[in-house]
């Protein structure tokens, strides 16, 4: 039998302390190699954004029919990632599920740079980007206001709350624990915290108003996971367009988010588990429970899938029929059918107990899920767009090198700031982990025992 690893199975709260707080500490050269590497690619990326915004749109495959692609593909794309942080932080904590404490702030963290990725994005489709505040309601001496029936506007609207809610949520949560870091802390660190943490001190009082503005924080942001991707769907649901226009799409689009969010969450810690040493703060238990999401999420997803063909062949719309033929079998075909094998065929493996506990084919797994879920966006607005009422305006659309390396770079921008948080702002909450340390050790022996 394999020796089992060396993980205090009965960890104290100083015990917790010490694990938190030692991921914190200076990093190494590897790591810094990886932000160079992450800034790279932005900085690549930057530059080619300016290169189209100073050439035009024209650099882009943008063509007429198909006006949205990649870039509208890589908004709905980073907004549906955000959804998880606000289901694992402020719906499971109104549930009061005890396996959400070792993973929330991380999926809070994720939540708080997908939306500023995706904020990005918007702007990268404007040809004149110098105007993007026109969206935004404001005084002026013209008079004018934006059109409050567009669903640009809406997400505008929705986008800019979601992030605001998420932010105060994810700010609020860190106090206790950037207090406590401070008190380790030496130099620069030990000011920086200070200021970071607003006084806290650890009274009574300050415990009881923050548990009370914690939970109503928690409840207002609820609501967000229904609305914010659900006004997303509407960009395409309020329009006439074959293969858009549905009711399915808020509940279908909702889900997906959820779906293709907690797969995130898993990508980004299963990988961190092991390079920062932290098997005794995230244990199997965990990642079986966030699987078990997947796997339910999954199956709604591919529910909606067979529903929107289902209502497509009973409605009897030849135009309608002709674009979910054209989605299946036509050029992108194979791009549909790979979108259906890894999110709808491939997650049907966590059914299985042990590989909901084994990390590496978790982690491939939810890999998959992300390249699927980043297709099915795309299949949904460049396949749709391609074909329309007309066959004399049908036209191809080819991603150009711009789009691709903006695209690259949205990822590179996320993973740079999600790992520079993580060295310099507690990733875990020390608070919460002592709050359900019963259950912690609960799921320490068990990961024990199996490693046994």
């Amino acid at each position: 039998m394999a020796a089992a690893p060396k993980i205090n199975t009965d960890p104290s709260y100083r015990d917790i302390d010490r694990s938190v707080l030692r991921v914190m500490q200076p990093a190494g050269r590897a790591y810094w190699a990886w932000i160079g590497f992450c800034f790279t690619l932005v900085g690549i990326a930057a530059a080619l954004w300016m290169r189209q915004v100073y050439t035009g749109l024209g650099v882009t495959g943008l063509r007429q029919p198909v006006m949205w692609a990649i870039y509208i593909t890589n908004f709905v794309f980073w907004v549906g990632i955000a959804h998880s942080g606000t289901l694992i932080s402020a719906i499971l904590f109104l549930f009061r599920t005890k396996w959400r404490t070792a993973v929330y702030r991380a999926a809070e963290t994720m939540t708080i740079f997908a939306v500023a990725t995706a904020g990005l994005f918007p702007l990268f489709h404007l040809g004149r980007v110098w105007f993007f505040y026109w969206l935004l309601p404001y005084p002026n001496e013209r008079y004018l206001q934006p059109d409050f029936r567009s669903p640009l506007v809406w997400d505008a609207f929705a986008v800019s709350t979601y992030l605001t809610i998420s932010a105060l949520f994810w700010t609020m949560g860190l106090i206790p624990d950037i207090a406590n870091a401070r008190e380790a802390a030496i130099g620069w660190r030990k000011k920086f915290y200070t200021v970071l943490a607003m006084g806290w001190q650890g009274t009574d009082r300050q415990w009881r108003h923050y548990s009370m503005a914690y939970l109503l924080m928690a409840g207002l942001a609820t609501p967000l996971v229904l609305s914010v991707h659900s006004v997303v769907s509407w960009d395409f649901a309020m329009a006439q367009l074959p293969g858009w226009h549905s009711t399915l799409f808020a509940p279908y689009f909702v889900a997906g988010a959820i779906f293709s969010g907690v797969a995130m969450v898993i990508t980004l810690l299963v990988p961190m588990r092991k390079l920062l040493g932290i098997e005794d703060l995230l244990t199997e238990w965990h990642f079986d429970n966030l699987a078990k999401v997947i796997l339910l999420t999954s199956l709604v997803v591919s529910y909606s899938y067979v529903t929107e063909s289902f209502m497509t062949w009973y409605a009897g719309d030849p135009i309608e029929q002709m674009t979910f033929h054209m989605r299946y079998f036509g050029p992108w075909g194979p791009l549909f059918w790979t979108m259906v094998t890894c999110n709808c065929l491939i997650p049907l493996l966590l059914f299985s107990p042990r590989i909901r506990v084994n990390l590496s084919a978790l982690w491939i797994i939810s890999i998959f899920i992300n390249i699927g879920m980043w297709l099915e966006r795309f299949v949904i607005i460049a396949g749709s767009l391609r074909v329309n009422f007309e066959p004399s305006q049908w036209g191809p659309y080819r991603p150009s090198i711009t789009e691709i390396m903006i695209t690259v770079g949205s990822f590179a921008w996320f993973l740079g700031l999600f790992s520079l948080f993580s060295r310099f702002l507690p990733i875990f909450s020390m608070t919460e982990l002592k709050e359900g340390v019963l259950w912690l050790r609960k799921a320490l022996k068990m990961d024990r025992a199996r490693a046994a």
